[in-house]
């Protein structure tokens, strides 16, 4: 079947944009940094009470009793932590955002210059002849002016029901509204609206409206796309909750410890609290009490792990363009935080296990003579073939344009079986007056014809149309009687092709018409059996074993015969066990849904599946509570995709597969959808990494900063060195631990359960164990009177070291969090920023000993003091070892 049109030229093209513009919707706007900022001040209430604190903190120095340093340092601290906390997750979403946008952008065929090519819709101009097949969405408001289609706008007007698109038999004019139905253009048959999903036939459409000016262009630009919380993001939250209400408790008995000891401690015990609680001495009460307000709010600062949604935001966009470099696009985010935890996968056969490229190998006349190359048919024969396979399809012919001939449009048969016959397609005198097309359920096309030729063409399973033949062409392409016995040898035939992997497609004609979209197959005339196969893709079998060692139950879905399903799960080595179960369709739907259930944890294989088989295995799936992912490329695969917890579509697939999805596999293999899995499981650990991390700095600086007023620092850690550790510890942490690579050892574990915490047995080994050691040597740091005469008998050069010290201590420990193994530095490579990041901490806090001064309260160290310091801080790695040694790490 051919189709052409000139098209615009490329001058016309220019003179088109220049005029009306393109063809992209107005995107969303984005915040800007300014914007985050100030939401970040308006909406977060620690920073609200800091802001409230800073202010009284201003209030008491130009009434004299705090130093200009404690307000200033405080300032510079909430802005620092502020500012970076906010850029990070503004240029983490930026970068997120703009390849998703890059990898995304979707491809129209559009006739120019007389070749049809394609484009990104995006470059579409108004007057563009625009071609649309089945599983397109349409790219702008126009009109037919070639063809039928039924189409879905559901996305429009919420309308699930089809309609009818036709070119309009006389002067149409778009603006008019003279054939609008119930005053709704959307009901218009002569018009056709972006958006709008083609269910059915083949047209060319003139483009209208484009871009902003296109309906759907209006509607964007008054709605705003609410963002779903994931799974991961729902138990962050959760975690940050809990974690938030032990800050608060804290801060508070931290507070109220710092009055305790003010008046109960020193310097006496009850006298010394009459003499504090004194009216004369009621301004030092109001600096104690602000102090211990602002010491509160510090430690429920550091206590609240409000880097881990910036956290997120950074692993997503660091392993963002190693996902795209892998072909795998994360639409959803929910998709990729969910992929690590899938435990089953219903997976199309066609295109994703097999090459996709269908290649007709045999041709099967009624008399059964079988020919492996199309010129050796008899020419009469091969006229009717011809006829039946250029006729009878949903794909086109054209040439590009270096003047190679292309096939466009339809599915991969389609397309196979076009390429068979199109070096000798002519042109003929026939029309096209009705059609049936493909869908799972009927297994048949079927497509009428008058003119030189007065008859359906059929094209189907051959269980659905060898039955009805009574006839077949014979090779001089006469009428002959078809018996039972050649039937019988077919079967014989097309079962030995089902067990060398071929599909079996059945060609037939007869003179019945198509009536209401139906067709009385009897008396059929049989043209003949063509078996097709697709190759195995080189790395399906890999990917199999690989996602099945993950813990990942690959089902296969296919719509071949049974036998044919067969043969190629045993050639993917799918089917391993005699336990393991291959189901057709019509079984399937023959079994309770309490039956189904018992079987599903062996089935293995789904032969001549239909769209609602796919549906229902999700949901029983689901109600074993297995998190279950599906992979559909088809508009009939939109529910299952959609119902999944995890869609994935192929990158060849319709758009309307696509947009039903979580994320698309651009190059259409099982290899990447197991590296999405891997993927999941690297984010994934790579945020408990942080978490691990984070709550061992929390949980020790937060100890320390109770304990210390009891043994006679009212600050271990000053104000301004508490946010300084928040701010070191919290962005530049994630930063480091963000860029984890991906490790195949992370598929050697089974998946992760839905209900399972997000923090280990093993994590919280190593937040008490780590957390508590730290608070050991801050002790014997503060109280010895051995290192007191390391840092010369002096309290302000022996803060400065335990300021240092404490910076450094978790800086080391760093290496413990990243790796579970002895070898803290292996795989160190692969995360090029984890270097950089711990070196560039180490370098900052040397230079803010020497010149944080009064801001940060620190001095100037000497060579003696360094060195201690930095040896007492590296004894986290060898107890760690210990630590792993006796406690192990695989729980």
């Amino acid at each position: 079947m051919k189709i052409h049109f000139d098209g615009l030229s490329f001058k016309e093209v220019e003179e088109s944009r220049l005029k009306y513009g393109d063809n992209n919707l107005l995107a969303n706007k984005k915040a800007s940094f300014i914007q985050k900022l100030m939401e970040t001040f308006k909406e977060d209430p620690i920073i609200k009470i800091l802001v409230i604190a800073l202010l009284v903190e201003v209030g008491f120095f130009f009434l004299g009793y705090v130093h200009w340093y404690e307000p200033l340092g405080i300032g510079i601290a909430v802005g620092l932590a502020t500012m970076v906390g906010t850029w990070s997750e503004y240029s983490s979403e930026s970068q997120f955002q703009e390849l998703q946008e890059k990898a995304s952008r979707i491809k129209c065929k559009v006739f120019r210059d007389g070749k049809i090519q394609e484009i990104l819709i995006g470059d579409l101009v108004t007057g563009d002849y625009i071609l649309l097949q089945p599983g397109d969405k349409v790219p702008v408001d126009g009109v037919l002016k070639l063809g039928k289609l039924k189409v879905n706008q559901v996305t429009l007007n919420g309308e699930n029901e089809s309609v009818i698109k036709e070119v309009a038999n006389h002067n149409f004019d778009f603006e008019s509204s003279e054939f609008d139905l119930e005053d709704s253009p959307l009901l218009n048959p002569f018009k056709i609206f972006r958006e709008s999903v083609i269910e059915d036939g083949n047209a060319v459409i003139k483009a209208i409206k484009i871009g902003k000016n296109t309906l759907t262009g209006s509607i964007n630009n008054d709605e705003d796309e609410e963002e779903i919380e994931s799974p991961l993001k729902f138990k962050l939250n959760k975690l940050a909750s809990g974690i938030s209400k032990f800050g608060y408790i804290g801060g508070t008995i931290i507070a109220l410890a710092f009055m305790l000891n003010k008046a109960f401690l020193n310097p006496t015990l009850i006298k010394g609290a009459t003499i504090y609680f004194s009216f004369i001495n009621a301004p030092q009460i109001i600096v104690d009490l602000v102090q211990a307000v602002i010491l509160a709010v510090i430690i429920i600062v550091v206590a609240v792990p409000e880097g881990l949604p910036m956290m997120i935001a950074i692993v997503l966009s660091l392993n963002m363009k190693k996902l795209l470099k892998d072909n795998i696009l994360v639409r959803k985010l929910i998709g990729i935080e969910t992929a690590g935890s899938l435990n089953i996968l219903f997976s199309d056969k066609t295109g994703t296990m097999t090459e996709g490229k269908l290649r007709v190998v045999n041709f099967l006349t009624g008399y059964c003579d079988e020919y492996q190359e199309y010129q050796k048919i008899s020419p009469d024969l091969k006229k009717i073939l011809n006829l039946s396979l250029s006729m009878n399809t949903d794909a086109l012919i054209d040439t590009d344009s270096k003047g190679e001939t292309i096939i466009i449009g339809g599915n991969i048969t389609e397309k196979s079986l076009l390429h068979y016959v199109h070096e000798e397609i002519t042109e003929t005198n026939v029309k096209i007056i009705n059609k049936i097309p493909f869908n799972s359920e009927n297994k048949f096309v079927a497509t009428e014809i008058i003119g030189d030729f007065n008859l359906t063409l059929l094209k189907g399973a051959p269980d659905k149309l060898l039955e009805h033949c009574e006839n077949y062409y014979d090779n001089d392409g006469k009428i002959q009687p078809f018996t039972k016995d050649m039937l019988n040898k077919l079967e014989i035939k097309m079962h030995e092709y089902a067990n060398k992997s071929m599909r079996v497609i059945a060609v037939s004609t007869t003179n019945n018409k198509v009536v209401e979209g139906n067709i009385d197959f009897n008396n059929s005339i049989l043209v003949g059996i063509i078996a097709i196969r697709d190759e195995l893709k080189p790395d399906s079998k890999q990917a199999i074993n690989m996602m099945e060692k993950a813990g990942i139950q690959v089902v296969m879905i296919t719509g071949d015969r049974k036998d044919t399903a067969t043969a190629i799960a045993k050639d993917l080595e799918l089917l391993k066990s005699e336990n393991d179960i291959i189901l057709t369709s019509k079984e399937l739907n023959e079994l309770e849904d309490s039956e189904l259930l018992k079987l599903l944890p062996n089935l293995k294989v789904v032969a001549r599946a239909l769209p609602a088989d796919k549906v229902r295995l999700v949901k029983l799936a689901q109600e074993l509570n297995l998190v279950t992912g599906m992979t559909g490329d088809g508009v009939n695969d939109s529910p299952a995709l959609e119902r999944a917890d995890v869609g994935f579509s192929m990158g060849s697939g319709t758009e309307i597969a696509k947009e039903s999805s979580d994320i698309v596999i651009l190059d259409d293999t099982l290899t990447s959808i197991a590296k999405t899995c891997l993927y999941g499981r690297t984010i994934y650990k790579s945020i408990q990494k942080f978490i691990q991390y984070q709550l061992t700095v929390n949980f020790s600086a937060i100890v320390i900063a109770f304990i210390g007023p009891f043994i006679g620092f009212d600050f271990p850690l000053s104000m301004s060195q508490m946010l300084w550790v928040n701010l070191i510890m919290d962005t530049l942490a994630a930063l480091a631990l963000g860029g984890e690579p991906s490790l195949n050892e992370y598929l050697d574990e089974r998946p992760k359960k839905r209900d399972e915490q997000i923090i280990s047995k093993y994590m919280w080994n190593s937040i008490i164990g780590m957390g508590s050691y730290i608070v050991i040597l801050s002790l014997f740091f503060l109280k010895s009177t051995f290192v007191m005469d390391i840092f010369r008998g002096d309290n302000k050069y022996l803060l400065t070291g335990f300021f240092t010290f404490f910076i450094f201590l978790n800086t080391f420990n760093i290496f413990n969090v990243r790796s579970k193994n002895i070898n803290l530095l292996e795989h160190i490579k692969e995360n090029q920023n984890f270097i950089k990041v711990v070196v560039f901490i180490f370098i900052l806090q040397i230079t803010m000993v020497y010149f944080g001064g009064d801001l940060l309260r620190t001095y100037g160290l000497t060579s003696k003091e360094w060195l201690f310091l930095t040896i007492l801080s590296f004894s986290v790695i060898p107890f760690d070892f210990i630590r792993k040694k006796i406690f192990g790490n695989k729980y």
